[in-house]
């Protein structure tokens, strides 16, 4: 048997800044980091000195995937990336697929859209709020929130089919239509929530223990966050008043009257506030889209890109072979380049597309938000004590699947 060789380590070196310092690794296994990020810290007894974030042990490769499939069976991979904003990611993906399509979607399609985002936005600040809280020790919102945010996995499973990875904002499109009982369920949960979450402020927003574990650190001023590239509730809370559905609106946000929560102090505290009051925001958008509900199609007319009404396959052969062409073949877009965002529960999510007439794309590209934000971590635990980053962490609600990709 050959004797096996060591290649050395192509990992970055992290060089000591004093003789007196300790290194310290905390993950990728660490049970208190979110995902499989390592974090290298560079210590001077309990203070932090430097710290190195050291990313790549979730890697899948994604996007070069996605150059390889065709452009409707890319939507599913959107899913796995920012995994609990899983409507989030199709709609970015699908606006510039339809932008290189140059398609108009119907009015009744957009709301729809609005609702399935605004709903995985909240399931989004859920995950944040109950494993946030978890983190720094406090175990009863954890199981609070959760409790709310299973109610709009078993809505989304009323309307798609699937909990969590849901595919069903598609180029064109959606895959259906809202089903018959979802407006009262989603009623019941738009009264029901505001109640939920006001109970968990009450639990924490004048927690004394709380405040001391959040107020006044991972500070982040608006000019550096905006330098390093943050966005979302990490630049907000910075007192930057920067949101997508308000500065660029997409899929008739602009017909939506709501607040962008904005902070002073760009703490962990105001962090949490922030996305607090977005929570609530949200409901005010989901009560809008519901009372002005547009009838009328939820696809495209584009025969283009969207298959034939499933009525129409068993007496047309024109419809059939449609049918069959757009889900062996799919469509082709013309040669061109199209870049589209929205405001994620992160920040700015966006995807850019390079097409070359064929039907994969040349070049699929995201722009991810927790990437962005994961800059910041350096700058907000600098000079702060070891027990602070795991709040920081927490507070910038990063998600591995999107940055690694």
């Amino acid at each position: 048997m050959p004797e096996r060789t060591f290649m050395p380590s192509t990992e970055t070196v992290f060089e000591k800044k004093g003789e007196n310092t300790l290194v310290l690794n905390m993950g990728p296994q660490h049970p208190s980091t979110h995902g499989v990020l390592r974090v290298v810290l560079e210590l001077e007894g309990e203070t932090i000195v430097d710290l190195d974030c050291q990313i790549g042990y979730l890697h899948t490769g994604m996007e070069k995937e996605g150059e390889y499939q065709q452009y409707s069976k890319c939507v599913t991979m959107t899913d796995r990336m920012d995994y609990l904003s899983t409507n989030g990611n199709n709609l970015a993906y699908t606006l510039a697929v339809e932008k290189l399509l140059d398609i108009e979607i119907p009015p009744r399609c957009d709301a729809l859209r609005v609702m399935l985002t605004e709903l995985s936005r909240i399931t989004s600040h859920c995950v944040w709020l109950g494993t946030h809280a978890l983190d720094l020790g406090a175990m009863t919102p954890f199981f609070w929130i959760f409790r709310e945010r299973e109610k709009i996995l078993d809505m989304f499973e009323m309307f798609t089919g699937v909990r969590m990875m849901c595919s069903w904002i598609v180029p064109g499109g959606l895959r259906g239509d809202m089903p018959d009982g979802f407006e009262a369920k989603l009623r019941k949960f738009l009264k029901e929530f505001p109640d939920a979450l006001h109970e968990i402020e009450i639990l924490l927003v004048k927690n004394p223990i709380w405040i001391e574990r959040t107020r006044h650190v991972g500070v982040i001023s608006a000019e550096d966050a905006l330098a390093l590239g943050c966005g979302g509730p990490i630049a907000r809370a910075s007192g930057v008043e920067w949101d997508l559905r308000k500065t660029n609106p997409y899929s008739g946000y602009e017909k939506y009257d709501f607040l962008i929560p904005v902070g002073k102090h760009g703490d962990v505290y105001d962090r949490f506030l922030v996305r607090i009051a977005e929570m609530k925001e949200s409901c005010k958008i989901l009560e809008q889209v519901i009372d002005g509900l547009p009838e009328g199609a939820w696809t495209s007319t584009d025969r283009k890109v969207v298959p034939p009404p499933r009525e129409e396959l068993d007496s047309s052969m024109e419809s059939l072979i449609h049918h069959f062409k757009l889900w062996t073949e799919g469509y082709h877009p013309p040669v061109g380049e199209a870049y589209a965002c929205i405001e994620g529960p992160k920040g700015e999510l966006g995807f850019y597309l390079v097409s070359d007439g064929s039907n994969m794309p040349y070049r699929f590209h995201e722009r991810p938000s927790s990437f962005m934000n994961l800059q910041a971590l350096r700058q907000m635990c600098i000079g702060r004590l070891i027990a602070d980053v795991v709040a920081v962490i927490g507070s910038i609600d990063i998600v591995l699947g999107e940055i690694d990709r």
